[in-house]
């Protein structure tokens, strides 16, 4: 008899995992194409802050953390708010993860189950498992070409439902599509309504230019269902240290706080540590001038490419991803079978389907072509091998 029981991986580790086996080594050694993969540079990046290499280890951070997170560190990140977004936020309404995900975990397991989560049917792919595993009540929001991948406020919270969360990255993963100005207010004014609350994943909030956040529209955050979560793991370029946050009512972090508790233990108190100096201002400033920039090239240059091989584009502007369309019958896995064998790989768009429809899906022609690790020099070699396997 089996102690637990089975689950798939996340949807991108479907597809590393067949990698290695296709090509004999992992994605991201030598010899390798990170197409796939959603992971920031590391790097000091032109005109951006260098990157620390160090952090002081004095005995207090040898200690339990606290289960809200740093104090020092809850006080960057609302400060960071207040500085760049006009927000009114205070220490007491942040929450520290170990990243971004596991604050969407902890929100999605201890949602009241009379409420349901409203989802867009393409969506960042780890959603599906959330709710899934998780037994989450969910329905999902039309987001294909007909919409142009960008579903509004309204098909969020259509009339007559009973209370619903709104769950969403913005700008998206995987489309890059961003809500920004009068749609993305329009999305949080909806969502203060009672019965509604919208659960904002801001993982890619510097890769849109200008950055972009809810907490620009959201006053008086303690009187509302807004839970915005943040992370170092992109925009501050250090996935590794595993820090992310979400912002919400003093009463939603209180509760967050008391699941920390037993199911957390806290954070790293090193990882806070190095994550508060990320957002000392004189790095955040450079920052938020370097990534969106150098990233827009990046999505510029590429994209110019991706079309001239013969791909449809239907990409937004935020994010460090293409969302192609493959000319005639190919489909994205047959697409990935022709890369591995030059090292590389694309997320299929089978895998960000919410409904996980496989080969019956609409977005089994679509993948999502990553830039965000890849250095400009690669540009020239990365397409030649794009162009050979679409030539077959």
């Amino acid at each position: 008899m089996t102690l637990l029981r089975d689950v798939p991986p996340m949807g991108i580790y479907e597809t590393l995992y067949a990698f290695q086996r296709a090509f004999g080594s992992a994605m991201g050694e030598p010899g390798t194409h990170p197409w796939s993969q959603g992971y920031p540079r590391t790097t000091q990046l032109p005109g951006g802050p260098p990157i620390p290499t160090s952090v002081a280890v004095p005995s207090a951070h040898l200690k339990y953390p606290k289960a809200w997170g740093l104090p020092a560190l809850r006080e960057a990140i609302a400060a960071y708010y207040r500085r760049h977004y006009g927000s009114d936020i205070v220490a007491e309404n942040v929450m520290v993860f170990a990243g971004g995900r596991p604050a969407l975990i902890a929100v999605l397991l201890l949602l009241n189950p009379d409420w349901t989560v409203r989802v867009a049917e393409t969506e960042y792919t780890p959603y599906y498992d959330m709710l899934e595993r998780l037994g989450r009540r969910y329905a999902l929001v039309e987001s294909g070409t007909a919409n142009a991948f960008r579903p509004d406020a309204d098909a969020y919270f259509p009339a007559g439902e009973g209370p619903t969360l709104a769950l969403l990255s913005n700008p998206c993963n995987p489309t890059g599509v961003t809500r920004d100005g009068a749609e993305l207010e329009a999305l949080v004014t909806a969502a203060r309504q009672n019965g509604r609350a919208v659960l904002v994943d801001e993982a890619y909030e510097l890769f849109h230019e200008p950055p972009v956040s809810a907490l620009r529209f959201v006053r008086n955050i303690d009187d509302s269902n807004v839970v915005v979560v943040g992370a170092a793991t992109k925009g501050l370029q250090a996935p590794g240290i595993r820090i992310g946050w979400a912002v919400a009512a003093r009463k939603t972090v209180e509760v967050l706080g008391n699941f920390s508790s037993f199911g957390m233990g806290g954070v790293s108190h090193l990882s806070q540590e190095f994550a508060r100096i990320l957002l000392e201002e004189d790095r955040v400033a450079l920052a938020r001038r370097a990534v969106p920039v150098f990233y827009r090239a990046q999505r510029d240059r590429y994209g110019e490419a991706l079309v001239k091989l013969g791909l449809a584009l239907h990409s937004g502007n935020g994010g460090f991803y293409h969302w192609c369309r493959l000319p005639g019958a190919l489909t994205a896995a047959e697409l990935n079978h022709r890369l591995y064998r030059a090292g590389a790989a694309v997320l299929e768009g089978t895998l960000c389907d919410m409904a996980r429809r496989g080969n019956a899906s609409p977005l089994r022609q679509f993948f999502r072509f990553s830039f965000g690790p890849l250095e400009p020099s690669s540009f020239d070699a990365d397409v030649v091998i794009l162009r050979r396997a679409l030539e077959g």
